[in-house]
């Protein structure tokens, strides 16, 4: 059904506590937030984290994650094989974790926020509410983003806990840390309302 979104009703909302204002008021008086129609520099904002972020799942893949130093020398690993590890010595519950905290899920992140993007970008009117679910499901499995830095963390303090060798994060983890950071700032500045707007003006 038709609907007027705020706008063109002059209205805004604010996205702290839910109140609707005048499209004149600067702050909420309710809770005292800034107040938006829209958020400023979204999308410019929105095409510079997810890029980086996309910059940095690179080297996150393909340097070492972990350092594992001992009397027998030196043996550095990356996500995917430490994932074929666990494969080869029968847990698939850890490689399946590993996986998809690691490799799946960040590049799931980017690939939404990309097809996001450029459904405004090229005004993809009848994927808008596809584009939409997806945005709410990255919202959802967000918190999950940084599960394999904590693995690696755990990994260390048993070892070095259990004096059998030293084990170091390895360059991949800075990497995979800021992936995970910028993706997460990306979903968070982007503006879900301009794909609304898109929507609106397509029933005009």
């Amino acid at each position: 059904m038709p609907y007027v979104n705020d706008i063109e009703a002059n209205r805004v909302l604010c996205t702290h506590c839910q109140k609707l204002h005048d499209v004149s008021a600067v702050r909420c008086d309710r809770c005292g937030g800034h107040l938006h129609q829209r958020r400023p520099y979204a999308l410019l904002l929105s095409w510079g984290f997810v890029l980086s972020g996309l910059v940095f799942l690179v080297p996150a893949n393909l340097l070492p994650m972990m350092v594992v130093k001992s009397i027998a020398g030196d043996d550095a690993g990356t996500i995917m094989d430490g994932v074929i590890h666990f494969l080869h010595t029968g847990a698939y519950g850890i490689a399946f974790v590993i996986f998809a905290a690691s490799v799946f899920v960040p590049f799931f992140k980017v690939s939404v926020m990309l097809y996001l993007l450029l459904i405004i970008h090229f005004r993809w009117r009848a994927r808008i509410m596809g584009g939409l679910k997806l945005y709410r499901l990255i919202h959802f499995i967000g918190k999950w983003s940084m599960l394999d830095i904590f693995v690696v963390a755990l990994m260390v303090g048993l070892v070095q806990f259990r004096e059998l060798a030293t084990i170091v994060t390895g360059p991949a983890a800075m990497a995979f840390a800021l992936a995970v950071v910028m993706t997460m700032v990306a979903t968070e500045v982007f503006d879900p309302r301009l794909l609304f707007d898109m929507q609106q003006r397509s029933r005009t």
